[in-house]
């Protein structure tokens, strides 16, 4: 995972001036009163598929204006500073149990209509300074398919920023004897390869069958060679390691580092395959060290879920030097083309690309084609001269960067567009210089790790994305030590990428003001058919609010966090800087239903149905790189008796 505190801080004070259905997997307990067990909510994406659908039809386009907050939940864990917490996890509903982790490392288990605790269960975590701090995002649920008599038929897991993963019985919370020693699996105790600092567990492990499939996040940008980016495959019972994948050569592992996955794993239920978004190598932003081709960075692997053996690979970003990782579970379909039934998987990436491929073979279900994009000035870099591009479905980031703004412009006495007229801008992939480069899309999106959610009854598929440009300039060594000395990190953007040839600096694209020196909007949400691959509609979302002010909606808003979809056609998201939760016409892409929460809320919503009422739970506890708004709210909407 990529710190970008720094990143989109600034930004937050910058906006102020199917005809196939995919069945969902499901576990062999009951479901208590739904009269639909699809109706849970029992993995971070929703189902393991990372559809982020639900087929509850209480809530529709024509009542949803009706809805009210139903109960809350405050878990404590929250704090600002020095130790400040980022909470973007998926409430989980399994088990008549609504489940969420939070970043001080504990497991809540709440009842489904009242909000109220059944029990608590505490990991101990410590801050993990050394990697990045109070972080989570949330539970993993698993249940047995063939249950014995004994505790731990069904357990539940969270991960902590030192990279042990606890394992508690769902039921009452207690430590599950048998996993690991005591309940607790040290997965740092299996990283020893180049270890700079301990794994972060910051996101839940997928699950197929009895095997959890598990990344891991770390302390980027920092050094030249870190922790290669092993992904482990372990028994969801004990806690034995099962497998591991490289994705690393073994011949390139002294040079370089990470290139590892941060962020959520999907798995087909019926092959067995789960699917691996795979990070960019270390230094993130100088590769004249690891020129040699590492075709798992930066890609979307497919492997076997219960061995770890490659079935294909797919690279998205050749020699990645622009932190682009492939952030997000691909979100698995079945495409009805041409008179066949294609099953597939959408990536929808960081290049703002939809990419689409058969997720049994890899191979495009439209054609990616190779590009030419602009070469290296720096001494010992070679760019790739190409990269994959998909020119259909529609691209949601265009090629170049927005016009700068008029308003900054001119508010800033001309400082907006002299700086652009200094630095290298050539569009998409245009390499980072001594000089500065305009990155486009930057780190931050394109798409971020939440992904989109689909309707696999109509292959409707929505997501939201970011249009951020943003600055990076790699810093001669020499400048570097002169102006840093030892630091690993400096808060005007410096990350020292230690060990190689150039530091690196990334700077946000803004006035003297804040204000951004590139046109509106900044977040867009779009929906396509995926049967024919056509955008259906793309529009702003979110707001962003500076000093008790919403900026025009038409300017949407920085997102982090995923959309969820129903069956009734409404699209349920927050994310947004506003620290709103919004529900949306899957049709149209109006808004029909929006409610202040506590923060925002940085994780896709869990939509549930517990003794016949529908439910849409959130937990609104914000990030830094939005806004300074924290908090420890778990809150659920319903529509009133």
């Amino acid at each position: 995972m990529k710190i970008r505190n720094f990143v989109l801080g600034a930004l937050g004070l910058a906006a102020a001036a199917a005809a196939v259905t995919l069945v969902p997997m499901q576990h062999a307990t009951a479901q208590g009163g739904n009269s639909d067990p699809a109706q849970t909510w029992d993995a971070f994406g929703g189902n393991q598929q990372a559809q982020k659908y639900s087929t509850a039809t209480q809530i529709t386009p024509d009542n949803v204006k009706g809805l009210k907050m139903a109960w809350e939940f405050h878990t404590g864990d929250v704090s600002s500073g020095a130790h400040s917490t980022t909470w973007g996890a998926t409430p989980l509903f399994a088990n008549n149990t609504v489940y969420t982790g939070t970043p001080k490392y504990n497991i809540f288990a709440v009842e489904p209509d009242t909000g109220k605790m059944k029990w608590k269960y505490s990991a101990n975590g410590n801050n993990g300074d050394e990697n990045q701090g109070l972080k989570n995002r949330g539970v993993a649920y698993w249940a047995a398919a063939n249950p014995t008599a004994g505790a731990c038929q069904k357990m539940v897991y969270i991960g902590t920023m030192t990279g042990e993963l606890h394992g508690v019985d769902a039921d009452s919370g207690k430590p599950c004897a048998g996993f690991g020693k005591n309940g607790v699996v040290d997965v740092n105790a299996w990283a020893t390869k180049n270890s700079k600092w301990k794994i972060g567990l910051i996101q839940p492990p997928a699950v197929y069958k009895d095997t959890l499939i598990l990344g891991w996040a770390g302390n980027d940008w920092v050094y030249k060679t870190e922790n290669p980016g092993t992904v482990y495959g372990i028994d969801a019972r004990t806690g034995a390691l099962k497998w591991t994948f490289n994705i690393i050569p073994d011949d390139m592992m002294d040079q370089t580092g990470t290139a590892n996955v941060w962020a959520g794993i999907s798995v087909d239920p019926e092959t067995g395959l789960a699917f691996l978004p795979t990070s960019s190598p270390s230094p993130n932003y100088y590769g004249g060290d690891r020129l040699k081709e590492m075709p798992y960075a930066t890609a979307t692997v497919a492997v076997n879920a219960e061995t770890g053996e490659v079935k294909w690979a797919r690279q998205l970003v050749h020699h990645d030097i622009w932190d682009v990782d492939i952030n997000s579970a691909p979100t698995l379909v079945d495409i009805k083309k041409d008179g066949q039934v294609i099953p597939a998987l959408i990536q929808a990436n960081k290049m703002g690309l939809m990419v689409v491929l058969n997720r049994n073979t890899g191979e495009p279900v439209w054609p990616i084609v190779e590009r030419a994009y602009p070469a290296s000035d720096i001494a010992g870099e070679v760019a790739s001269k190409t990269q994959p591009f998909v020119p259909y479905p529609e691209p949601l980031v265009a090629e170049h960067m927005p016009p700068v703004s008029k308003l900054a412009d001119i508010l800033s006495f001309g400082e907006c567009s002299r700086w652009k007229a200094r630095i290298r801008d050539e569009g998409r992939y245009t390499p980072p210089s001594v000089r500065g480069s305009i990155s486009w899309p930057a780190t931050l999106g394109g798409v971020e790790w939440g992904g989109g959610a689909l309707d696999p009854t109509t292959n409707t598929y929505v997501v939201n994305s970011n249009l951020v440009p943003q600055i990076y300039t790699l810093v001669p060594r020499a400048d570097a030590d002169k102006k840093y000395g030892n630091a690993l990190r400096a808060r005007d953007g410096y990350a020292a990428q230690q060990g190689s040839a150039y530091g690196f600096k990334l700077e946000n694209f803004l006035n003297m003001w804040g204000m951004p020196c590139w046109a509106p909007p900044y977040g867009i949400m779009s929906s396509y058919d995926m049967n024919s691959g056509k955008l259906l509609w793309r529009k702003p979302v979110g707001q962003v609010q500076k000093w008790g002010f919403y900026m025009p909606e038409s300017w949407g808003s920085i997102t982090i966090g995923a959309p969820a979809i129903t069956k009734s056609g409404l699209v349920f998201i927050g994310a947004s800087m506003d620290s709103r939760v919004r529900a949306i016409d899957v049709k149209t892409g109006n808004i029909l239903w929006k409610h202040i929460v506590d923060a925002p809320a940085v994780a896709q919503p869990a939509v549930y149905t517990y003794k016949g009422k529908q439910y849409v739970a959130f937990a609104a506890g914000g990030n830094g790189i939005l806004t300074p708004r924290l908090s420890d709210q778990l809150v659920a909407f319903a529509l009133p008796n």
